[in-house]
């Protein structure tokens, strides 16, 4: 009788704690929006709401040194018969400020072909203060002949770039893979077959 009293006892605790947890996590979610909205952890997330008729205003990024431009030129060096090209050749943009540019890549070669991309900057010192969000580069791409591509570059420019650096210069330099596509097609000339030698009568 002891032994059934106890087991009903440990079952009733069971049954509370699996509610409290099921009541615990049922309320996760209203709990973590609660403490996004007063800590501001989860801003991005706030441009994906949709409320009607209400406009969304989003918290200013105080990041951006809007008391100065620094001018930003694309630069482009292709390492073969294919086309590579920015959508714009210069820009001006503020230190902190997000900003993204498109690649377009065109292979315009009779073949398959496999590329990639390496950046370099001019300045030199220029290097660590240019952060790349998001880039195509030291990335292999494979082409189809005639296929043509666009990518991205999002970059932010740190606002402690030094003030004597005024333009910055961003240059890929694209060239082919080589072993990860089969090679041209070379013509090859046929050599004639040796006539068959004729019997000697006897």
């Amino acid at each position: 009788m002891r032994v059934q009293r106890e087991n009903l006892r440990m079952v009733g605790k069971l049954g509370v704690i699996a509610l409290g947890m099921f009541a615990f996590g049922y309320a996760l979610v209203p709990l973590y929006k609660a403490i996004c909205e007063m800590t501001g952890i989860n801003v991005l997330a706030l441009s994906e709401r949709e409320v009607p008729g209400a406009k969304l205003k989003l918290p200013a990024n105080t990041q951006v040194d809007t008391s100065r431009l620094v001018t930003v030129e694309f630069d482009v060096n292709a390492r073969g018969p294919w086309d590579f090209k920015p959508e714009r050749r210069s820009m001006e943009v503020h230190p902190g400020q997000l900003t993204t540019v498109m690649y377009e890549f065109q292979n315009i070669q009779n073949r398959t072909m496999a590329a990639q991309a390496i950046p370099s900057y001019a300045p030199r010192q220029a290097a660590q203060h240019f952060n790349k969000l998001e880039c195509f580069c030291f990335t292999q791409y494979t082409l189809a002949p005639g296929e043509k591509k666009q990518w991205p570059v999002a970059f932010v420019i740190d606002p402690r770039l030094p003030k004597d650096v005024t333009t910055i210069t961003l240059s890929y330099t694209f060239f082919e893979v080589g072993g990860k596509v089969p090679a041209e097609p070379v013509a090859t000339q046929a050599v004639p077959l040796p006539a068959p030698a004729k019997a000697e009568r006897t």
